[in-house]
């Protein structure tokens, strides 16, 4: 008999819940989070044989979880947390919110849900998507630290320093600066502290940028083949896409990189907006690789842009047809080194609304932008 094991995974513990096809619970287990939490839980589901696992949020406090899983030979599928909480509160007498009703909610999820993404083992992307994250964490706790840097030196400097600060800089500053007083000596030193933080920050960003694109270089990514699409931005994308082919279409992946339109029509009249939805790293992303793009007038985007500027569109709308087309381009690029990939990398989705047949034949579902998946009016796919 199938059966859907249901996981709600925490920190400290993880709860699983058996369910059949008609929804009956058949069993329950918590464990504690630990070195055998894999083992515990792989003996316990011996007793069905043919089962699929269901962790909800298989990308966040279920992410080891499930990769030991994925590693042991087991299918497991990503519920996503929203997906679950609504199954909770469209329940009847199951809408309490405790860790056995969250399991029983992923595998009510997996069973009647249509296309939840399989979890494969991690590649390439997730590495990536580790070393961007670790810039972006570097390049914020860089800015904090020179705002702090402008604050201390308007107290030892009538103005300050005007506009963006480097260490160089702020070393060539204090030099001609001399303190006054215990207090004038104390901020003097403090900014000498945060010089040497700037000072350690930038080598770290240069160290992950160095990192970062010995990285892009060995996936031989075609994206970098783009105008305006450098390591960073490259990694940036295709960590962010992760599997590339959950997307059945450039449509679909304009709306998740929230460069498509959305659809605010009522009646005859047909109205597109701009999208705020979507994944905003990869917009952002996306939206450098635009304006780098614009910035070079020998480059092709830059005549895409001025010809729609010639038709009539504002400098905004210009920008963000330019960002549509960019994204195509990214997706097609993408779709082509998953083609080269080996056959081993392919992905799957679960599919139907009973049973637990996993099948491959179809992309995963796209997350929920809420964005149109219709082509931008205008822009020719890239």
């Amino acid at each position: 008999m199938s059966v859907v094991i249901g996981v709600d995974p925490h920190k400290a513990s993880h709860t699983a819940v058996v369910l059949d096809d008609q929804e009956n619970v058949l069993g329950r287990l918590r464990v504690h989070a630990n070195s055998k939490q894999a083992e515990q839980l792989l003996a316990w589901a011996g007793s069905w044989p043919d089962h699929v696992w269901a962790i909800e949020g298989a990308g966040g406090l279920g992410y080891l979880l499930a990769q030991q899983l994925v590693a042991a030979g087991e299918q497991v599928l990503d519920v996503q947390p929203k997906l679950a909480a609504r199954v909770r509160l469209l329940g009847t007498g199951q809408a309490n919110k405790n860790d056995p009703n969250d399991a029983r909610s992923a595998a009510v999820a997996a069973l009647h849900g249509h296309e939840i993404p399989l979890v494969r083992l991690d590649d390439q992307a997730a590495v990536m998507r580790v070393w961007v994250r670790r810039r972006r964490d570097i390049a914020r706790t860089r800015n904090r630290v020179a705002n702090r840097l402008h604050a201390v030196l308007c107290e030892l400097v009538p103005g300050g320093f005007a506009g963006e600060i480097s260490a160089l800089q702020a070393i060539a500053m204090l030099a001609t600066i001399q303190p006054r007083g215990a207090a004038g000596t104390a901020r003097h030193e403090l900014a000498t502290d945060l010089v040497e933080d700037l000072r350690r920050l930038d080598r770290q960003q240069s160290q992950v940028r160095t990192r970062l694109a010995s990285i892009v270089a060995a996936s031989q990514t075609s994206t970098t083949d783009i105008f305006g699409v450098g390591p960073i931005i490259a990694a940036t994308v295709i960590g962010a896409t992760r599997n590339v082919d959950r997307f059945p279409s450039a449509d679909r992946f304009a709306a998740y990189t929230g460069t498509a339109p959305i659809e605010a029509s009522s009646g005859p009249h047909k109205i597109y907006r701009l999208s705020r939805r979507g994944n905003r790293q990869l917009n952002h992303a996306i939206h450098m690789a635009a304006v780098t793009q614009i910035r070079n007038r020998h480059s092709v985007g830059r005549s895409y842009y001025d010809r729609k500027i010639s038709e009539g569109m504002s400098p905004k709308m210009a920008l963000r047809a330019l960002k549509r087309r960019i994204s195509n381009a990214l997706f097609k690029a993408m779709m082509n080194d998953a083609k080269r990939a080996p056959a081993t990398a392919a992905t799957g989705t679960r599919e139907g609304n009973r049973g637990t047949t996993l099948s491959p034949a179809r992309p995963a579902h796209t997350p929920n932008t809420s964005s149109s998946e219709k082509p931008l009016p205008g822009p020719p796919r890239a």
